[in-house]
């Protein structure tokens, strides 16, 4: 049987996708489907993708339909340089003003309400969400939100606003790293598709490594090309991001559950992940 897989739109995510052997994968039944993380998130819940590289909000969400492909995420410790938050005012003044919201994440929106609450006692705010526009949204609001490639394309222009990074700002006030994005998996297809699963978990890995080993050099010249900045620029992007579902990210996704519970933005706790492990039913993967 075949299975349906969505790819993260953005480049934070393509050290798991870039060398990939996609005819290869096809003939195994895996086919791909790129979208931005929000569009991604609704066809998961809608149980459109049979799996998915999603944010980390959307798994949250739907946990008890969903499982963790283990040892991969996106994550940062410290700066993620791909969601920046730009305000006319600093940070803890925002009580009261309009902020905009990109409307193509939930894990990087509820990250800045976070934020914003718990760490600066911003309770009320004028949230509105919108369509990535730099030039509007300045020109609209009093501080907004950007992420992926839209953010990493505004910071190389000068502002005379201020500028922070939500990874640094989770990581000054936590400790720990922030996972921005998972490979969520419908339980479902896992028990249906076991061995294609397999086959892809293991070309995700085997295209990670290639990346890291490669110092992300074949990866950073192409971007160059394609979206501006230098090569240098990409490595350096790319080497400040964490590409394994570690025990201190698992303690970072935990604690962003445990907030976005007490402030209302899940619906249910979220105290344990459903990482799949040796010795279960998918014990196939290792």
């Amino acid at each position: 049987m075949s299975i349906t897989m969505g790819e993260i739109a953005y480049t934070n995510a393509k050290p798991f996708f870039y060398y990939l052997d996609r005819q290869k994968l096809l003939q195994e039944g895996v086919q791909f489907e790129q979208d931005v993380p929000a569009s991604l998130n609704r066809k998961l819940e809608e149980q459109k993708l049979s799996g998915s590289a999603v944010s980390s909000f959307a798994f949250g969400s739907s946990i008890r339909a969903l499982s963790l492909l283990p040892s991969v995420c996106v994550a940062s410790v410290g700066k993620v340089r791909s969601i920046l938050f730009y305000s006319r005012y600093p940070v803890d003044e925002l009580s009261g003003r309009r902020i905009a919201l990109t409307s193509t994440s939930a894990t990087s929106v509820h990250l800045l309400k976070i934020i914003l609450q718990e760490f600066y006692q911003v309770t009320e705010a004028d949230y509105q969400t919108q369509t990535p526009d730099p030039v509007k949204m300045k020109e609209q609001n009093d501080a907004y939100l950007l992420i992926g490639d839209d953010a990493i394309k505004a910071s190389w222009e000068e502002s005379d606003w201020f500028q922070y990074d939500l990874g640094e700002l989770w990581y000054a006030h936590t400790g720990l790293p922030m996972v921005y994005a998972v490979f969520a998996v419908q339980n479902d297809s896992f028990q249906q598709n076991e061995s294609t699963w397999t086959v892809l978990y293991q070309n995700f890995l085997q295209s990670r490594q290639k990346a890291e080993r490669d110092n992300f050099t074949g990866m950073a010249a192409e971007y160059s090309q394609q979206l501006g900045g230098s090569s240098a620029y990409w490595q350096e992007y790319f080497r400040g991001l964490h590409f394994t579902l570690g025990t201190k990210e698992q303690e970072g996704l935990l604690y962003y559950y445990h907030l976005a519970y007490k402030y209302g933005y899940l619906n249910e706790a979220v105290e344990s992940l459903d990482i799949l492990q040796p010795g279960d039913e998918v014990h196939y993967l290792f």
